[in-house]
């Protein structure tokens, strides 16, 4: 492609006027028009109009509508000033429909292409029960990444960007219906922030990203083979970022099957004379957080400045150390916010429970564990992923009656799948976690202890007091250590001491500054150690955690890849499955009944960790739905 500095700088008339003629060899008009929007096209007959923008609307991040013309228009005031189909002349054309607003057009019969086209001009007749879409396109942000000091690579390489079909689906709309297409540019790790906050005010041209990082989570198998556009070159450092794209609309016209479609060909956009003009953000709720989530696969999440300090607010709530233990020393920044913006992404989570430490009872649990497992477990349901419990053999029966009563008190929609978990074979974590043993094939995307009795270096388990309960537990953290082994399946562990499944991820600290410290300390690591008070408090800011990013729209458009409708009319299902003082309260009094314990005293009263559940329990849960809520 011949690009240089004259015609990048041209005004978009003069612009459209070369690509008419086509005299500087031009074969796509990537780096262009830098600062004006660049427009897809797609035509099609006009009895398919409103349903494609209707389609269009449903799914306005890959397809933003820039204008809709009526059947037969021949001008779009609104995106050009000389533009008219009805002109055409040997010497200078102007009209879209005979070749001059884009370099190359495609035809399209029955959704099967039929050929590409310098010009429509034999089309004519078709044309006037036909209607023109300009939808926006992501060349036209390229100049803001810029401005904000971020290499555009297609740009540097003088070639087209990389686009590829995704297995996103969008909204389908009656006969419109199509996978997600998205374009790749990648950008430096430390650039991520700058280019989200570069292009998400930039609605017309896509916004934000909707992806970054490992491109399988897209369904895209490899970045060398793009479907449009030509392979880009990653240097050392770059992530692949991926933001919509509207191609998305050609795949839709081209699954509807009409007799006939017209679109531009990739990387032949229109050039219209609207600038891209960058919108000033008018606060910080505006702003957008990137965060690495897995690094195997790679993965990044976003979300609002404003939901990350409401999260962050909760971490330091149940960072308070009432047991005077020394958890302070264990506590991690961002570990909450990170677990669950991982929460988020999963589709089905395995939570654990269970710490036998009053090993001269029946049954031996501390009531401890339960209650925030069971507070995540509902949010979990309410947010519509799937979720199952795996526990000790020895305590099923007691694990089915405290979730009849989840059920019966109102904290849990339906009961949640019990499982249990015995090493049969060398493989058979792997096998319980993934279908037919497949680590490409995994039954959950996450896992969460809570509670959960914790192995040590010794192979042993241990309570505070250092007294090894291990004919109690089931080898429950061999799962925890093969999903280290598995791309997809991240891991959280929570905990108040050290020796909880997951805080193998604080253990140094655990030896220096916990009581036993040296024996206890739990050496199986998750991914994110979410450090509390008391473990039920971790289950609880968890699931206040998770509603917060539910209601918060910039995660809610990465979750959807910008395609579909906001989740935001399920909010008062997420607020009836948040915990509460009144239904914590039954679950206790529900656990005394069945003769679980408090942690410290082994009593049966309303109390965990020998802390009175009134004025105690009570008021750290309204503490946290206050800052969750407000």
């Amino acid at each position: 492609m011949l690009l240089t500095g004259g015609l990048k700088s041209l005004l978009p008339h003069a612009l459209r006027r070369i690509i008419c003629c086509n005299r500087a060899g031009i074969s796509n008009i990537s780096g262009m028009a830098e600062g004006y929007e660049q427009a897809n096209v797609v035509i099609l007959h006009k009895s398919l109009a409103d349903d494609f923008e209707k389609f269009c609307h449903a799914n306005s991040g890959p397809l933003p509508l820039l204008y809709r013309s009526k059947p037969g228009e021949w001008k779009r005031p609104s995106l050009s000033s000389d533009s008219d189909i009805r002109k055409y002349d040997k010497a200078v054309v102007t009209s879209y429909f005979t070749g001059t607003d884009c370099l190359q057009y495609r035809k399209y019969e029955y959704g099967a292409f039929t050929g590409s086209l310098k010009s429509l001009k034999d089309y004519s007749e078709q044309l006037k029960d036909m209607v023109a879409f300009y939808l926006g396109c992501s060349f036209s942000f390229e100049k803001a990444l810029q401005a904000a000091g971020i290499p555009v690579r297609n740009v540097e390489q003088k070639c087209n960007v990389s686009t590829y079909k995704t297995a996103v689906p969008c909204y389908s709309i009656s006969t419109f219906c199509c996978n997600l297409v998205v374009t790749m540019r990648p950008i430096p790790e430390s650039k991520l922030e700058a280019a989200v906050l570069a292009t998400s005010e930039l609605k017309e041209t896509h916004g934000a990203p909707i992806h970054m990082g490992d491109p399988g989570l897209l369904g895209i198998q490899d970045l060398s083979k793009p479907d449009y556009g030509d392979p880009l070159h990653l240097h050392p450092g770059d992530i692949p970022v991926f933001w919509p794209c509207g191609l998305t609309g050609i795949e839709a016209a081209i699954n509807c099957r009409s007799p006939l479609v017209f679109t531009h060909s990739s990387g032949c956009m229109f050039i219209t004379d609207p600038k891209n003009d960058s919108v000033t953000l008018r606060s910080s709720r505006e702003v957008q957080q990137v965060h690495c989530i897995s690094q195997d696969p790679l993965h990044y999440s976003m979300v609002s400045a404003e939901a990350a300090k409401k999260i962050k607010a909760l971490e330091s709530l149940i960072g308070t150390d009432p047991g005077d233990r020394g958890i302070v020393h264990l506590l991690r920044p961002d570990e909450l916010l990170k677990a669950c913006l991982s929460l988020s992404h999963a589709r089905s989570v395995l939570v654990t429970t269970g710490f036998p430490t009053h090993f001269n009872y029946e049954p031996p649990e501390e009531n401890d564990g339960p209650p925030g497992a069971l507070a995540i477990a509902a949010m979990l349901q309410a947010l519509e992923k799937d979720v199952a419990i795996v526990t000790d053999q020895r305590a099923m029966d007691l694990n089915k009656k405290i979730i009849e009563e989840a059920v019966q008190i109102g904290i849990l929609k339906e009961p949640v799948p019990l499982l249990s978990y015995q090493r049969e074979s060398a493989n058979s974590a792997l096998v319980f976690l993934c279908e037919n043993g497949n680590p490409r094939r995994p039954r959950f995307d996450h896992l969460i202890a809570i509670e959960r009795a914790g192995m040590a270096a010794d192979g042993n388990y241990y309570n505070a007091r250092k007294v090894n309960i291990k004919h109690l537990v089931d080898p429950i953290d061999e799962l925890f250590l093969a999903a280290q082994t598995i791309p997809g399946i991240t891991t959280t562990g929570v905990g108040d001491g050290g020796n909880e499944l997951g805080m193998g991820k604080v253990k140094d600290a655990v030896k220096k500054h916990i009581k036993n410290g040296d024996v206890i300390a739990c050496d199986v690591e998750a991914d994110f150690a979410v450090v509390a008070g008391v473990s039920n408090w971790g289950g609880y800011a968890i699931a206040c955690a998770l509603y917060i990013l539910s209601t918060c729209e910039i995660h809610d458009r990465y979750l959807r890849r910008a395609v579909g409708f906001s989740q935001s009319p399920k909010k008062t299902a997420w607020l009836s499955a948040l915990p509460s003082v009144t239904k914590e309260e039954k679950l206790l009094k529900a656990l005394v009944q069945l003769g679980v314990r408090s942690g410290k005293s082994a009593s049966l009263e309303m109390e965990v960790d020998a802390l009175p559940f009134y004025n105690t329990h009570s008021l750290m849960i309204e503490k946290l739905l206050q800052e969750a809520q407000h």
